[in-house]
């Protein structure tokens, strides 16, 4: 298990932003977050993430374009990427794929709790567990 999992949580939406951190606190990750895409890549530079949750649509830079320069650049070379957005189209899907991401979540068909178990299972036992930490 490693308690020191870094996740880079990108929303434009205050909310979802500060519904998803807090899941992935009370989980044992340690949470960095952007608000949009320029912010991402300098945090994505600066903390090296382990894993980054990236939205599709936000301003200044979208959720496509972030990934690509993350590839391009190599930031984070080892982070495993999960697009998380409300976009669903295959077309979407497809691209996101296509342009590195590790897998792709739609918001509507997963619950917070649901979320963090994907991103855990995809790292691995070495994750941390819920039931590992006591707040």
């Amino acid at each position: 298990m490693n308690p020191n999992t870094k996740v880079l949580i990108v929303d434009d939406d205050a909310f979802l932003l500060d519904m998803y951190s807090i899941k992935f606190k009370e989980s044992g990750f340690l949470v960095e977050i952007a608000k949009n895409g320029e912010e991402a890549l300098e945090k994505a530079k600066s903390s090296n993430p382990d894993v980054i949750l990236l939205d599709i649509v936000m301003p200044k830079m979208d959720g496509f374009d972030v990934l690509r320069e993350i590839k391009k650049e190599n930031i984070a070379p080892n982070a495993a990427i999960f697009i998380l957005t409300n976009l669903g189209q295959k077309e979407d899907v497809d691209r996101g794929l296509k342009l590195g991401a590790n897998d792709y979540i739609v918001k509507a068909h997963f619950t917070p709790s649901e979320v963090v178990n994907k991103v855990r299972n995809f790292l691995g036992p070495k994750q941390p567990a819920a039931d590992d930490f006591h707040l």
